[in-house]
């Protein structure tokens, strides 16, 4: 939520992939098979989740990854990567070095790699000002 409010304050609005789905905090860490929630809504089955955020991931103006102290690679993140990258959208990616996503295909897909959520912000407000 700390990237929403620092976008907005540039005029900026942001769409989080959890929008709309307050009933997953109580699941924790979510399962990359969705099993355990998957009963809870129409956007969080296996179908609603790859819909709504390929959809996303190809009308947004500029993408925010961020990868920053990852423990295992996101596999959904990856691919909304590939999504923006095959519309030509701008990507911007919190990722420090020897991060688990190092791999020359996400380097060569996002355009700006920066170490801070503060460099992130200042470069999506750069694009899209």
């Amino acid at each position: 939520h700390a990237a929403d409010h620092m976008l907005h304050q540039h005029g900026i609005k942001a769409l989080s992939p959890l929008r709309h789905k307050q009933f997953l905090r109580q699941h924790g860490q979510l399962s990359a098979a969705a099993e355990d929630y998957a009963h809870c809504s129409p956007l969080s089955t296996p179908r609603g989740i790859m819909t709504r955020d390929r959809f996303d991931a190809t009308r947004c103006d500029v993408l925010l990854v961020n990868f920053l102290d990852a423990t295992r690679v996101s596999v959904g993140t990856v691919m909304e990567i590939a999504w923006a990258d095959l519309k030509r959208t701008p990507i911007v990616c919190i990722m420090e070095a020897g991060n688990i996503h190092e791999h020359c295909m996400i380097s060569e897909a996002i355009g700006f790699r920066v170490d801070t959520l503060e460099d992130a912000i200042d470069t999506v407000a750069a694009i899209l000002e």
